[in-house]
């Protein structure tokens, strides 16, 4: 801990900042937990304190799994001292102590328990639940940092935990648009104290709800919640044990090997430049974890948005046609900036000669497939769920048009608009070395152009919907034949840009 003080000027300036943004915070939270002492009201203060108090604590269990910090009192450090595992195990929980995180929490169950301190029984109840809190909390980090040191080792299980992280947080926003179209003025309290009731009983919230249900006049309910926190402490505390035991005799863990045989997908697709690019591209985006980030995040757009329009009255015959087109726009867009994702390994292209046709074509295999799946099976399920099969057509056509559209403009942008991504090898979440303007607008031309491509398709198919049912074919025709064309037009295009600004693309990939 000490270290951390003997770094650069900067660091170290960049440090106190943090120290003092989390302790301020902290020392706000208690100076508005003792204000509460003094409000007669103490159901709504339990559900508030049980609710944050939840949070907290499961932010203790999740921070170190889905970041991988850095255990610096790994137990594995210790393999060699010959300590009994009791003591170590011990000793490494106190060592928990020292650090903000354990300091802020410490400033915020002193208001905690001075908000409790309505009587006696009451004060030596939040006496007790504050120690077991701060015990569960410090003890739950020191066992998700240790399992995060000791599972997360590798880079490739790193990234898979961090593509869940994320998957997990992005599938959070449907709850806050479900919470968001609540009415609170009417029904908020019923809801907050359903939530706080149920958290209540759960070893999340069991802790924090043990003074307020005393000062309630529930005590029956205040001992069996202490029970609950002793209890899930008492196994954290085994589990603790259990993993010091298992780390002290396996002090490091590698990838394990494995066994290729053959070349892989350039043993399965043609011998020749467009089957050996698209050999490479589906290699891409089976093991590159930066593909995974944005296909793992295709299927949760739909999701998101279908809930929201849900909760604004729309009918769920028209939500079950959403899936498939959203899904087809962003799988489309995904190969917009597909060049940058080589890096300085694009110097192959160049210096070999490699026609920009077969280029294009090569990369565009493992989009097509995917989209062929992902149109085909979802509009099947879309047309169950909405019922009227006379609407597969405008289906078909919107979701084609937005598909090919989209790898079109991709195809073209790619090769004449790169800009910064991540390096290989890098994490998917970390920021490019350079970034600017260009990435954003990027961005946004292809989607919106691939969008506007897709609206005589849409326009027929609202027809449709609304005047007569033979308008579906034409969405079909419509949105068929512009994605084709659009797709013909992108490669072409992209297949000139790429052999005229080999050299540019090269120098590109050189500064990213």
């Amino acid at each position: 801990m000490g270290n951390l003080f003997r770094r650069s000027p900067w660091q170290l300036v960049g440090m106190i900042l943090g120290l003092a943004y989390g302790l301020g915070l902290a020392v706000l939270l208690t100076t508005a937990l003792i204000a509460l002492r003094f409000v007669p009201e103490t159901e709504p203060i339990r559900d508030i304190i049980v609710i944050g108090g939840s949070l907290v604590v499961l932010g203790f269990l999740i921070i170190p799994l889905i970041f991988g910090l850095d255990d610096t009192m790994d137990p594995r450090a210790f393999a060699l001292f010959g300590m009994p595992n009791r003591s170590l195990s011990f000793g490494l929980a106190l060592s928990a102590l020292i650090g903000v995180p354990a300091v802020a929490l410490s400033i915020v169950l002193v208001g905690y328990i001075f908000t409790w301190t309505r009587g006696i029984g009451e004060t030596l109840l939040a006496i007790m639940a504050a120690a077991l809190a701060l015990a569960t909390c410090l003890l739950l980090a020191r066992v998700t940092t240790s399992v995060a040191s000791f599972l997360l080792s590798t880079r490739r299980s790193r990234e898979f935990s961090g593509v869940i992280g994320l998957f997990a947080i992005v599938m959070i926003s449907p709850v806050v648009i479900l919470l968001s179209n609540v009415d609170w003025a009417e029904n908020g309290a019923t809801v907050f104290s359903a939530l706080a009731d149920a958290l209540s009983w759960t070893p999340f919230g069991a802790v924090w709800a043990i003074p307020g249900d005393a000062s309630n006049g529930e005590w029956g309910q205040a001992l069996l919640k202490l029970l609950i926190a002793g209890a899930s402490l008492w196994l954290l505390w085994l589990a603790w044990q259990a993993l010091v035991a298992r780390m002290l005799v396996t002090p490091s863990r590698e990838a394990p090997s494995k066994a290729y045989h053959g070349i892989g997908w350039f043993d399965r697709l043609p011998h020749n430049p467009s089957g050996a690019i698209a050999a490479r591209s589906i290699t891409y985006w089976t093991r590159d974890a930066r593909y995974w980030v944005s296909l793992i995040m295709i299927p949760v757009l739909p999701v998101i948005l279908i809930l929201s329009l849900s909760v604004g009255g729309v009918g769920s015959g028209y939500l079950a046609l959403l899936p498939v087109p959203v899904m087809s726009l962003f799988l489309g867009w995904t190969i917009h900036n597909d060049v940058a994702y080589d890096s300085t390994a694009i110097w192959l292209h160049v210096t070999s000669g490699t026609r920009g046709l077969a280029d294009r074509i090569g990369r565009l295999v493992p989009a097509l497939v995917l989209g062929v799946i992902v149109i085909g099976l979802g509009t099947g399920v879309s047309m169950l769920l909405h019922q009227d099969w006379s609407a597969m057509p405008s289906l078909l056509g919107v979701s084609t048009c937005l598909f090919l559209g989209g790898l079109g403009f991709g195809s073209y942008t790619s090769a004449r608009f790169p800009y910064p991504v991540t390096k290989p090898g890098d994490s998917p979440f970390a920021q490019p070395q350079s970034s600017g303007t260009a990435a954003a607008l990027v961005q946004s031309l292809t989607l919106f152009g691939t969008v506007l491509l897709a609206a005589p398709a849409v326009g027929f198919a609202v027809l449709g919907f609304t005047q007569n049912p033979e308008w579906h074919l034409a969405s079909l025709l419509a949105g068929c034949g512009v994605g084709v064309v659009a797709l013909i037009i992108g490669v072409a295009a992209g297949a000139r840009t790429f052999e005229r600004r080999g050299p540019e693309l090269l120098a590109a990939a050189l500064r990213a």
